[in-house]
């Protein structure tokens, strides 16, 4: 028994609780937020309107959340885990026919003042769901068809919901992040060689139906491949976001233009540059050294949810953390990639870094689950 343990053992327990907080995660989740709100007051010329500051206050918000879903007990989340699921199964479907369209995706919906996007709230919950059905099975029988079924159901019903809308890089992480759910939990490597194996296939049909009555993606979406494949095929249309993304990336050079002297950001050249394609802007005012030190902090906040797994024998809380790490990684990964253009461009936000809100609440709630199962545990005795 530690030292620390050793005295909050003697403490009251919501004390203890708080200091058993992994507190070395807490400093690198705000030493990134800090990164996003530096760049969208620079983004915003100089301003904390419009972006920064609701940012900031929407980061405190989250923090809180965070704070309170970790003094939860973890039983409790296993045992919500699937009304959890349904809830966000319901806001999907309502979605299907109440959502509120914006940039020609109907994701969002408006409850009153709040625009809620569900798709963001069931990549936490699809995680959840898994975590209790594989804490439930039998882990001799979890290889099994039947039981494969059921986890595969689980992935994909929200996933299904989520490309109607359509939003396929939310769903293509909810697949993944639900897929590496499944792989901690044990379940036979060839089922992951047939779905790799199928994945391949269905990126043959997907360049097959173009153009025809069965097209399996919607028009813009091929365009977004085609500027992966070939940005200059079109360079003021489909490929002016990859063009003028790697044009900011390579002006950054090793240590940058400065801050705020980025003129692909200032000038407007680049598109969306307070949400997915942020981390450009990054790159073109701090170069190398200051894009690279935010992946350093990202691959530090990995490493400490990873401990997490390690520490934990609760299997619902080790599976979780895989999931919501697994969740967090797939963000910074897809979205550094996509605007690097080693990936086709999904509309995936950089993690406390782009603004946003539904993105940035679900991500805190995620750690909160995260310190649950770091924070209860099981100790040493005193």
């Amino acid at each position: 028994m530690s030292y620390l343990e050793y005295n909050t053992s003697r403490m009251p327990k919501g004390l203890a609780k708080v200091l058993h907080l992994n507190w070395a995660l807490v400093v690198l989740l705000i030493a990134v937020a800090c990164y996003g709100f530096v760049m969208l007051y620079s983004v915003a010329g100089g301003s904390a309107q419009p972006w920064m500051e609701p940012q900031l206050q929407r980061f405190v918000a989250g923090l809180g959340v965070m704070f309170l879903v970790a003094m939860v007990p973890i039983w409790f989340w296993r045992s919500v885990a699937g009304l959890g699921y349904a809830l966000s199964t319901v806001l999907l479907l309502g979605v299907e026919f109440f959502g509120a369209v914006g940039m020609g995706a109907q994701r969002w919906l408006e409850i009153g003042p709040l625009r809620l996007q569900p798709s963001e709230l069931a990549k936490i919950t699809t995680i959840m769901a898994l975590a209790a059905f594989y804490d439930w099975a039998d882990i001799k029988k979890i290889s099994r068809p039947v039981f494969v079924l059921v986890a595969a159901v689980i992935v994909l019903f929200p996933v299904f919901l989520v490309v109607r809308q359509p939003d396929l890089g939310t769903s293509l992480l909810i697949a993944a992040a639900g897929g590496a759910v499944i792989f901690a939990a044990g379940v036979h490597w060839g089922y992951f060689a047939g779905v790799i194996g199928s994945v391949a296939g269905l990126v043959v049909a997907v360049f097959t139906s173009r153009g025809t009555d069965w097209q399996l993606l919607q028009d813009y979406q091929y365009r977004r491949i085609d500027a992966f494949l070939d940005p200059t095929l079109d360079p003021l249309g489909a490929g002016y976001h990859i063009n003028q993304a790697m044009i900011a990336l390579g002006s950054g050079g090793w240590s940058g233009r400065g801050f705020m002297e980025g003129t692909q950001s200032r000038l407007n050249f680049l598109p969306e540059k307070h949400t997915d394609f942020i981390f450009t802007t990054l790159a073109e005012e701090f170069g190398f050294i200051g894009a690279g030190s935010l992946l350093v902090l990202y691959v530090m906040i990995i490493g400490f949810c990873l401990l997490t797994v390690l520490r934990s024998s609760n299997r619902f809380a080790a599976l979780l953390t895989v999931g919501v790490t697994a969740n967090f990684f797939l963000y910074f990964a897809v979205n550094t990639a996509m605007v690097m253009g080693l990936a086709p461009v999904v509309g995936v936000p950089l993690p406390l870094i782009s603004y946003g809100g539904s993105a940035m609440m679900v991500l805190m709630v995620g750690f909160g689950l995260l310190q649950s199962a770091h924070i209860h545990r099981p100790r040493l005795p005193t």
